[in-house]
């Protein structure tokens, strides 16, 4: 195993790690702040700085990723991923709104940071000649990641009815502690670091071809957060009664689920030939999406059990987000430039975090003026993701 590879399994299981505690923190914040009697809007208010930071990190950590070299800017996100958590287990009464916004500002530079580092790094270790080997490692990153944030979900609500809120965060906090610790020590080797001289301009893409796949991922991702964030666990809690582990276990399946299906995407998009995806193919998936969440709005208004209509609903569209999400990774990091990989993979996903942000003040938005009628606020939120797609 070269040292590259090494070092790329290192940033690998640093993901992963870092992944665990974000999907855990997201569940934790939804719940325990449900629970404190929050609207779902100041719950969504509580990401804006975590989507936001996110923005703005993908386009000045693609620039230092180039610059510094991607170990240092996973060692970085890990750090203040610890820093956000520790901030967290104060005491209840210091857990304001805007000492809650910063800690999940702090949350959102360490996702992006960590995320940006390893999806440049894979770009590095296949040959340009070799797309389909690099389709399936991006599929087979992508997939994995989702599939550990869903066991976060569950491991949020798990731990919120176990050990309480404070005592969740402080576990989370000591475990990535160690990891940090570990790869401050294995974690050597400037991998990702640029050649050339760079200007800080470097960091806006000047590729046509990117430019109109991150505006895809905008409106991907939008779409989906604008029901997923806040209105779907508050409605599955509210409107069926669920429980904290139900529903952080059923967000836990649905990502895990999701992540599974990236993964093989590979075989769903190509299955006649062996050639790599291009825009035909990509076009055809995100055609296949659009009518899902209308089916559902619809189904939700019937007299069908409504349970059985959103579980099965949201089956389907999983599916089908899940090849369009491993679609569009393996894209950005195939049409990337080599020299100063992280500036194209930054600038995709500043726009992937710039949907997740318009999508997540949507969907406490939306869902919060009809309290009395939450299943019409909830149809809304999927009549607008189908728009939006």
């Amino acid at each position: 195993m070269s040292s590259a590879v090494r070092q790329y399994l290192i940033i690998t299981g640093n993901y992963w790690a870092f992944t665990l505690t974000d999907g855990a923190l997201r569940m934790l914040v939804v719940l325990h702040f449900f629970q404190l009697g929050y609207s779902p809007l100041k719950i969504a208010l509580l990401f804006i700085f975590y989507e936001f930071f996110g923005v703005l990190t993908n386009l000045v950590g693609g620039y230092l990723g180039a610059r510094m070299g991607l170990n240092r800017t996973m060692n970085i996100g890990l750090f203040l991923q610890i820093v956000a958590l520790g901030m967290l287990a104060v005491p209840a009464a210091v857990l304001s709104v805007p000492w809650v916004m910063g800690a999940q500002a702090l949350s959102g530079i360490a996702k992006d940071l960590n995320k940006m580092s390893a999806k440049s790094g894979i770009k590095l270790l296949v040959p340009g000649s070799e797309q389909g080997k690099l389709y399936k490692w991006v599929a087979l990153l992508t997939g994995s990641k989702n599939t550990l944030k869903g066991v976060g979900f569950f491991l949020g609500g798990a731990l919120l009815m176990l050990v309480g809120f404070r005592g969740a965060v402080i576990i989370m906090a000591a475990s990535l502690l160690l990891v940090w610790l570990a790869s401050l020590a294995l974690l050597t080797q400037e991998l990702g670091k640029s050649a050339g001289k760079l200007r800080f301009t470097d960091i806006l893409s000047k590729s046509r071809a990117i430019n109109i796949l991150s505006l895809a991922r905008l409106f991907l991702f939008g779409a989906r957060d604008i029901w997923f964030v806040v209105a779907l666990p508050v409605y599955l809690h509210t409107a069926f009664g669920w429980d904290f582990w139900q529903v952080g276990g059923f967000m836990a399946i649905w990502v895990i689920g999701y992540g599974v299906v990236q993964t093989l995407a590979p075989r769903f998009t190509h299955r006649a030939t062996n050639a790599v995806p291009g825009r035909r193919i990509a076009t055809l998936w995100a055609a296949l999406l659009t009518g899902i969440p209308a089916a559902i709005a619809i189904g939700l208004s019937t007299d069908m059990g409504a349970p059985y209509v959103l579980v099965g609903g949201l089956m389907i569209f999983g599916v089908v987000f899940a090849v369009n999400s491993s679609l569009h990774s393996y894209l950005i990091v195939s049409l990337a430039r080599t020299d100063g990989v992280s500036l194209d993979v930054g600038f995709y996903y500043m726009s992937n975090a710039m949907g997740r942000l318009i999508g997540t003040l949507l969907s406490g938005w939306i869902y919060q003026p009809l309290v009395s009628w939450r299943v019409y606020g909830f149809r809304r939120c999927f009549c607008l993701s189908q728009r939006s797609q």
